[in-house]
């Protein structure tokens, strides 16, 4: 319901980060300013948009405040079916994506990959536009674009195990790389088959990111599975932390590899079909919050897991409000993360540039 009518990551070498980070303040303080920054701009979201609503008629709403200039029952249709659920919806999806794709950087041990590295993205955009061509139900989209999410990267696992050469690590890349092809020409021939008047403009703008029509169903749908994968990275972080110095280190050291790998690839992509179900395609977040915040407070994930986090979830409140206000028709939300996201990711290659590798 609306209020107004990735790159794909490259075998690179992988971009180190400086010995010694930069770190512009103590964890707690940076926690707080984060924290802080995110009731703010819930308030600020709930009170702009389409229709404008001043702070007593917020206060109206919870607390009896007089002086309000709209009446309460268009307040709480504005507050509780429109701008909260997609409020909800852009915090959750937001640090979801970031930590899940500060897990894959850490596992991958290259700051350049992200979440849709192993077609995750492209299956559960298949899945998606099938749905829509054949006119199922929101919540019957929405599982089969998780349904063929998680069976992408189920087959780019199966694919790196039965080939050999190369490590374990590349074979699984390069077959995600082929797997999201496939996703994507999936999707491709989708939308040659699909009536052009009234299927294909749906295709085309789901798979462009938009969180305009999210319910509280939607949410309500959203938030289990998103905060078990959430949960299961965070609780991995030691491990994540002993693996970026190698596995055979990290094997002598007591860590079970094997283990933390599976963990962390179908926790992270648990959270990106369930991301990509619900709110199509989001590109740049997985990928620039993790590697903003690996030069703000370094490599460890202790640190890193929770802040990125924070910070995720509050860049897209930012940029689905950003979707919301810039024209009197909202702008697809993954078209404001990419705008958002390539600039900064120049400047911090830029300041990378230094510490690579000839």
């Amino acid at each position: 319901m609306s209020e107004t009518s990735t790159t794909r990551s490259a075998i690179v070498a992988p971009v180190s980060v400086p010995a010694t980070p930069r770190v512009t303040s103590r964890p707690l303080t940076r926690i707080c300013l984060l924290i802080g920054g995110l009731i703010v701009t819930v308030a600020i979201s709930l009170r702009f948009g389409a229709h404008p609503l001043s702070w007593a008629d917020l206060g109206q709403l919870w607390f009896n405040v007089t002086g309000a200039t709209v009446d309460r029952a268009t307040v709480s249709v504005l507050v509780y079916a429109i701008r909260l659920p997609r409020i909800i919806a852009a915090l959750a999806i937001g640090s979801g994506l970031s930590v899940a794709g500060a897990a894959y950087q850490g596992l991958f041990r290259n700051s350049l990959v992200s979440p849709d590295i192993l077609g995750a993205s492209s299956g559960a955009a298949f899945g998606a536009a099938l749905g829509i061509m054949l006119s199922f139900s929101v919540v019957a989209i929405q599982g089969m674009a998780f349904a063929s999410g998680l069976g992408a990267v189920v087959l780019t696992y199966a694919l790196s195990r039965s080939v050999g050469g190369g490590t374990f690590t590349l074979r699984l890349v390069l077959t995600g790389m082929v797997v999201g092809s496939l996703g994507m020409a999936g999707v491709a021939v989708i939308k040659t088959l699909a009536d052009p008047y009234s299927k294909l403009p749906l295709i085309t703008y789901w798979l462009l990111g938009s969180l305009s029509s999210v319910t509280m169903l939607d949410v309500k749908l959203l938030l289990p599975p998103l905060v078990l994968g959430v949960a299961v990275l965070v609780a991995l972080r030691w491990p994540l932390n002993v693996m970026a110095l190698g596995e055979d280190e990290a094997r002598a050291l007591g860590v079970p590899t094997g283990k933390v790998r599976v963990l962390t690839l179908l926790s992270a992509t648990l959270v990106t079909a369930v991301s990509v179900a619900v709110a199509g395609v989001i590109g740049w977040v997985g990928l620039m919050i993790p590697h903003l915040v690996r030069f703000w407070i370094g490599p460890n994930h202790r640190d890193l897991l929770p802040t990125s986090l924070l910070l995720g979830a509050l860049f897209l409140l930012w940029a689905d409000n950003l979707a919301r206000w810039l024209f009197t028709v909202e702008l697809p939300l993954g078209v404001v993360t990419c705008v958002c996201g390539i600039p900064v990711f120049l400047i911090l290659l830029r300041r990378a540039s230094s510490s690579w590798s000839d």
